[in-house]
């Protein structure tokens, strides 16, 4: 969605898709709460809007992505960083969140306009995907009385929740490391305030399915068995985000959000149909989560 210059001291963004128009004035206000904090973050110098769309101006940090660094480090330096960004994690998500943050574009696909993105998951809106769902041509009904009773069985599973801030779109691209550390989480346009283990949704379908987390369109992922020992070390750093109550149902849950949003929302047939086939997968008691080891 953006175009970037990348300077010696600093990252220039241009906006090029209207859809997204507000995102850096959301990730502004996200940026904002981070400030005097322990949360590894670029600060925001600047952002506003031009003749060629929003712009944003923001400090550049040391070191590359962690998807630039990860096919040349070594299992130690692999394993600092993973650590290092289980710190980052758990400072970010004892950040005080305004209740009911999301990023403008969200807010407006819940409230029946298009869907320019499909993540992450909001547990609250996760039947009003089922009824979207149920308005495509050729859906399979079928199915979605199945879902729908399926998502009602675990609803009762987030009612304690207190939401935190999530960075909502955490991968190798938004994570900059430097000398086996983190040093910054990057891009929080689509932060939002969610159960913690949101979280830890991102992380593991990235470990599970990373070539479907390309840097850029045209670009590939890291190959998965390169972070077959993420979760583990993840685990190690910051074990509270793995201790909720019935954890594999809950992280099966935020996996039919995602899926339904595709089979609902997606303009492609073929996304559509490999949703609806791990939707299928889901009811069954079987996904992604069955190829990791955490």
């Amino acid at each position: 969605m953006s175009r970037a210059w990348v300077g010696d001291g600093c990252v220039v963004r241009l906006n090029t898709d209207a859809r997204h128009r507000d995102a850096y004035r959301h990730e502004a206000a996200v940026v904002s709460l981070l400030a005097g904090s322990d949360v590894p973050h670029a600060r925001l110098l600047a952002h506003g809007d031009g003749p060629d769309g929003p712009w944003s101006v923001s400090e550049r940090l040391p070191g590359q992505t962690l998807h630039e660094a990860w096919p040349t480090a070594d299992p130690p330096t692999r394993r600092s960083m993973i650590e290092s960004l289980g710190s980052a994690l758990r400072a970010l998500h004892r950040i005080p969140v305004p209740a009911g943050l999301l990023p403008p574009w969200l807010v407006g696909a819940l409230d029946g306009q298009p869907w320019p993105a499909f993540h992450p998951p909001v547990v609250g809106a996760t039947l009003a995907l089922v009824e979207a769902a149920r308005r495509l041509p050729g859906h399979d009904p079928h199915l979605l009385v199945d879902v729908a009773g399926w998502i009602e069985q675990r609803l009762a599973l987030f009612a304690p929740d207190a939401p935190v801030l999530v960075h909502g779109d955490l991968h190798g691209s938004n994570v900059i490391v430097d000398q086996g550390r983190v040093t910054g989480l990057i891009d929080f346009a689509e932060a939002l305030a969610q159960p913690v283990d949101v979280e830890l949704d991102t992380v593991l379908r990235w470990c599970a399915r990373s070539r479907e987390f390309p840097p850029a369109p045209d670009e590939r992922g890291l190959e998965e068995t390169s972070l077959a020992e993420v979760p583990r070390w993840l685990r190690g750093a910051y074990p509270e985000l793995f201790e909720r109550e019935h954890l594999r149902e809950r992280l099966n849950f935020y996996d039919m959000y995602v899926e339904l949003a595709l089979y609902a929302h997606h303009p492609r047939s073929e996304v559509r149909e490999t949703a609806r086939n791990r939707i299928t997968g889901l009811l069954s008691g079987r996904n992604h989560l069955d190829e990791l080891t955490w």
